[in-house]
């Protein structure tokens, strides 16, 4: 049962599912959308994913302020025809923003903590590839009540760009999934690996090998452990063939800014992929060589994962 007009979406409950079959198959056949138009996102009826709709900014583009209220409120409406769901509408009260160095930081009152999970992050997706179209705006900070928004393990999410929520654009209805990933960083000392957990909303036409991955390069979004990869990092492929998981990277990946340990930074990658039951070992090569130097490291081979290297 949706969270929103619940006693109105009951008696249209008989209507809704063919109704949202018919808007699907209507969508596969449309001509793309204009990548270059801005857009709202919406969560689905059925609260599976989000959905991308074109939109005119009425006002002043050089007004960043006059922008954010224009979004806050169009976000905070919901559709005539009720076929999406606003992410500002229900328990997501927004009581207050402010914007400094490319960072939005948006203030939710306490009846957030109420959200669902799965509902929860596809609000907070759709709220942040909406802002982050502002040319002003990179990021989105989440808070309730001032204090900064944790995920369920306590671990606070940070910052949130465009790329935190993988969308392709282009398509009006994804098919979206929701996954909790079980990635490693380094200590502080740079010689052992810490577990975080992270809950990701992901296209269904990625790899969970190639998810996790971005994940790692991406880096930690707390303090309690630091990255392990170049930021810089180009993933080329990633493939999974009997058990083993070959991972090609650009040149980037030789780049290591971080103090820590090659095997570290390897094991960063090995252990998280691991995790999958379909993953025994994991294969490097950049751009195509399967043997190479990483800091005084020599690559050769798959590598197992490494318990023995986690704090």
């Amino acid at each position: 049962m949706l969270r929103r007009f619940k006693a109105l979406k009951n008696r249209i409950a008989l209507f809704l599912v063919p109704a949202l079959a018919l808007l699907l198959v209507g969508c596969e056949r449309r001509a793309p959308m204009d990548p270059d138009a801005f857009k709202l996102f919406y969560v689905n009826n059925s609260e599976t994913g989000i959905v991308a709709v074109e939109y005119d900014i009425q006002s002043d583009l050089s007004d960043t302020d006059a922008v954010i209220g224009e979004l806050i409120e169009q976000l905070g409406k919901m559709p005539e025809r009720l076929q999406y769901e606003a992410p500002l509408t229900g328990d997501v009260n927004l009581i207050g923003y402010s914007l400094s160095d490319k960072l939005l930081t948006l203030n939710f009152g306490i009846q957030y903590m109420d959200i669902g999970r799965t509902v929860e992050i596809l609000d907070r997706a759709a709220i942040v590839r909406t802002f982050t179209q502002i040319r002003d705006i990179e990021y989105v900070n989440f808070q309730v009540e001032g204090t900064p928004l944790t995920d369920h393990y306590g671990n606070i999410i940070g910052n949130m760009s465009a790329d935190t929520f993988i969308f392709n654009v282009g398509n009006e209805i994804n098919t979206y999934e929701k996954v909790e990933l079980k990635l490693f960083f380094s200590n502080e000392a740079g010689d052992k690996l810490v577990p975080v957990y992270r809950s990701v909303v992901y296209n269904s036409n990625i790899s969970m090998e190639r998810l996790a991955v971005e994940q790692i390069i991406k880096g930690p979004n707390t303090d309690i452990c630091y990255p392990t990869i170049s930021k810089d990092t180009k993933i080329n492929s990633v493939n999974v063939r009997d058990g083993v998981c070959y991972v090609d990277f650009d040149q980037a990946f030789l780049t290591q800014p971080y103090s820590v340990s090659a095997e570290v930074a390897l094991y960063s990658i090995v252990n998280t992929i691991a995790e999958f039951s379909d993953v025994n070992k994991v294969a490097f090569s950049v751009n195509g060589e399967a043997t190479f130097n990483f800091m005084d490291f020599e690559i050769s081979g798959p590598y197992e994962r490494n318990l023995d290297i986690i704090e």
